[in-house]
């Protein structure tokens, strides 16, 4: 491993040997965090220690899924990819020419891909990707974890690798992989530097220091086996990949403003979860964004709208406006070249503040509401010379958020907006997912229909059918009811948060009672078993400092335009209001 220092930030630059691997199994999933009672699970890219957080690697499972993929019709961007990638194309079909063993792996190999094509290119694309992270080196190519804990996506083609296997030996593909790891090695070094110089001027301007390998990581997944315009990105638990392909040109250039995207999650979304827990003020929000062109995330979660927006702000803050910035002279010889070229920046200031605003007005129609917000607070920072570390409790708290709220009102939305680049693209909601909808709307009827359908199939999740009943019953003051259903949950799910917010539930009923023995052990068995996101912590933590108190009904049909957005419909529901559905 080759690793560059240069000013406290470590990027190290891997190519994967013979017999390692940079394969994981952290938990697969932003919101889906592991069972701490359970050892931690094998990593994607096994951390030195005192290693690195940023690193820039290649992985030969995802080279073997790649070639398979190519093999069996996957042609997107051929035009523009690395030369690379017609090379290895060549001398596989130069195999499967001289094999008719070969040939019969490949149609097998092809027949199931092709039998679990999906309709959306990016989705299609990306189940391999994320089975890739999760497989061992060749020639065994099995899972680092148990099929429960893969990624969701992953587990539509986890039945590909025997084929995947079999297809590898018979067209020798790891002697391929040899063949060209010195160009990927080439690649590697070529990023590198354009890597480490993003990574530098992003904190630079955050004002963040760049911290060494504290459990959190950004990997960075070198394929020109892929596309170059299908950047792959998505978050494990504490490890955020991106999965991107060098461009045909002699630059190998990749998509870095996309990387950067990354990156930035990476940095900010810590300092914002480290607030979840306050964010109920900020709620009615949310109310704006329902006629938004966005995904049902940022719809229903505050938290991460406001992640997003902030983020877009701070990539509209510091864009390339394409205008050539004047050159102060080197030496000024009299008066008037200076005042020309203070002139001359006053132009170009506002120039450039008409780009980068026009930047902001066009991300606000397409839904993300408080970019505008986030712009100017961050033009503060910037006179104010503080970090984001710093500014952050003054961005969130110090809003005016009835005066945002109605600001966000008068936007007149696009028809089409952007999707997040770490997320998922959206899909139809049905079964079970659909009842988290209409649980969140307050259509209590709705969502009961359908887990009660859930519960009658065979088939279907009975744990998450039990636990949206069980929230079902506490919006309509049911406590036995709701108590039979958290336990019914208990006894059923092996999902870390349902089960943690299912013993937090179950201590505010108890507190309710009031019986504070009972509640104070559930909120124990919460922080037990709780997943890795602040607001379960916090919650069972707060549980523990003092007991539940039920809110007030209110009589709210009178001012509800005007009252904070409260997803089920209710007021006093605002303190049960359900954590992000389980994935």
């Amino acid at each position: 491993m080759a690793s560059v220092f240069l000013a406290g930030l470590t990027v190290s630059a891997t190519a994967q040997s013979d017999s390692s691997s940079s394969s994981s199994s952290s938990t697969p999933n932003a919101t889906v965090s592991k069972d701490s009672k359970t050892a931690p699970a094998p990593r994607i890219a096994q951390p030195e220690a005192g290693g690195s957080a940023i690193t820039l690697e290649t992985n030969e499972p995802l080279f073997d899924l790649a070639v398979a993929l190519n093999v069996c019709g996957y042609d997107a961007d051929l035009a523009t990819s690395s030369p690379v990638r017609l090379k290895v194309r060549e001398e596989v079909n130069a195999e499967l020419a001289n094999s008719s063993t070969a040939r019969d792996s490949r149609d097998a190999l092809c027949g199931y891909i092709r039998d679990h094509t999906l309709a959306d290119s990016a989705l299609n694309l990306a189940q391999y990707v994320s089975l890739a992270l999760y497989l061992t080196p060749p020639p065994e190519l099995a899972p680092t974890v148990g099929e429960t804990e893969l990624p969701p996506d992953s587990t539509q083609v986890v039945n590909i690798l025997p084929l995947l296997r079999t297809f590898g030996q018979d067209v020798h593909l790891h002697a391929i992989w040899i063949q060209h790891r010195p160009d990927y090695e080439e690649f590697v070094s070529r990023i590198h530097d354009p890597l480490t110089k993003m990574i530098l001027n992003t904190n630079i301007y955050l004002r963040l220091p760049v911290s060494s390998y504290d459990g959190r990581r950004l990997l960075v997944l070198l394929e020109p086996m892929l596309s170059p315009s299908a950047t792959n990105a998505r978050i494990y638990s504490n490890d955020y990949i991106v999965v991107t392909s060098p461009a045909g040109d002699t630059s190998s250039a990749v998509r870095m403003d996309q990387i950067r995207h990354t990156y930035l999650h990476y940095e900010v979304e810590p300092l914002i979860y480290a607030r979840a827990a306050a964010m109920n003020r900020l709620l009615p929000l949310l109310k704006p964004v329902q006629e938004a062109p966005l995904d049902f995330t940022y719809k229903s979660d505050i938290v991460a709208l406001i992640t997003e927006c902030l983020i877009k702000a701070i990539e509209d803050r510091t864009m390339d406006v394409g205008l050539p910035k004047p050159k102060r002279p080197d030496a000024v010889k009299q008066r008037a070249d200076l005042e020309r070229y203070d002139a001359e920046m006053a132009v170009y200031d506002r120039q450039a503040e008409a780009v980068r605003r026009k930047a902001v007005d066009l991300a606000t129609r397409q839904g993300w509401t408080l970019v505008d917000y986030f712009y100017d607070k961050l033009g503060q920072m910037e006179k104010e010379s503080v970090s984001l570390k710093e500014y952050i409790g003054e961005m969130v708290y110090g809003m005016d958020v009835e005066r945002e709220r109605h600001k966000d009102q008068q936007i007149v939305f696009l028809p089409e907006g952007t999707h997040d680049l770490v997320r998922r693209a959206p899909r139809q909601r049905a079964g079970l997912d659909l009842a988290e909808t209409k649980l969140l709307k307050g259509d209590l009827d709705g969502a009961t229909a359908l887990a009660k359908t859930a519960l009658d199939d065979p088939k279907a999740d009975h744990a998450h059918a039990h636990y949206l009943l069980a929230r079902v019953n506490l919006m309509q003051r049911e406590p036995q009811a709701a108590i039979d259903g958290f336990q019914a949950t208990l006894n059923s799910s092996k999902d870390p948060r349902t089960l943690a917010w299912s013993h937090i539930y179950l201590g505010r009923l108890y507190d309710v009672v009031p019986n504070r023995e009972k509640a104070v052990a559930e909120y124990r068995a919460a922080l037990t078993v709780r997943d890795s996101q602040p607001d379960t912590k916090a919650a069972a933590e707060k549980g523990l400092k003092e007991p539940f108190a039920a809110p007030k009904s209110q009589n709210t049909s009178a001012q509800q335009e005007e009252e904070p957005l409260d997803p089920s419909g209710k007021a006093e529901k605002d303190a049960y209001r359900p954590p992000q559905p389980p994935k």
